[in-house]
């Protein structure tokens, strides 16, 4: 059965097979998407701004990293969500999502239908390539997903930190490779070849050359890189 995997920036993914919808840190910025001709925005400033990339599909579950608003933005949940919709997120983003989502900490295991969700650690560390440290140890998470036989790790905001090193079989890392809020290239290259995936999708570019982190990981090691355009979607079989 095939998984296929959606991006759009900064951090945000659709993760769809023929039964589960699946969307991880779903937050409408509309700076993003200026180009981008399939949007759709329904209030502008000064109102919050409330907008969609495209049309896409009402959410299974709703994974978000952390409380940013980048990856955390209510309007956006809302319009993802049905009244059903499972939505998962650390305690500190509660204050901009509501009580009606499930809290989550690191090493916690949720399972939902078919899929099974454990959040990992996500954090800057005191000797990482990110610039700003502002994503404190236990203030966010990562997610491993398996669904249909695969397992999806997204990173979260986050340096290179030693629980990369067992994560154990990994088919697809989503990585940042910014180097501001998180791991720059040569940082995110040797977290790629410690997790070691099949396929690595880049994700958090804040202006990074992604075909330089391609190259990178694909001369030191056997791991595809699959570099999204905007609403790209890579399909894994």
């Amino acid at each position: 059965m095939s998984v296929f995997i959606k991006w759009f920036p900064n951090s945000w993914f659709q993760i769809m097979t023929k039964d589960i919808i699946v969307y991880i840190d779903p937050a409408y910025l509309r700076t993003y998407f200026t180009n981008y001709p399939k949007k759709i925005e329904f209030s502008k400033w000064p109102d919050e701004i409330d907008g969609l990339p495209e049309e896409l599909e009402k959410a299974d579950v709703i994974l978000v990293t952390h409380k940013h608003k980048d990856h955390c933005k209510s309007v956006t949940v809302n319009r993802l969500k049905c009244a059903d919709t499972l939505v998962v997120a650390p305690m500190r983003c509660i204050e901009e999502l509501g009580n009606d989502v499930k809290v989550i900490k690191p090493e916690d295991e949720i399972t939902f239908e078919d899929i099974k969700i454990k959040a990992i650690d996500s954090y800057n560390t005191e000797h990482g390539s990110s610039t700003r440290k502002v994503h404190h140890k236990g203030y966010g998470v990562g997610y491993l997903i398996t669904i249909e036989g695969k397992t999806i790790y997204h990173a979260g905001d986050t340096d290179f930190i030693p629980q990369m090193k067992e994560l154990g079989d990994i088919d697809v890392a989503l990585l940042p490779i910014g180097g501001k809020f998180t791991m720059d290239i040569h940082e995110a290259v040797d977290a790629a070849i410690a997790i070691k995936p099949n396929i690595v999708i880049p994700m958090h570019y804040m202006g990074a050359d992604i075909q330089e982190f391609k190259k990178k990981v694909e001369a030191r090691s056997n791991i595809k890189v699959a570099a999204l355009r905007i609403g790209e979607s890579y399909q894994l079989n």
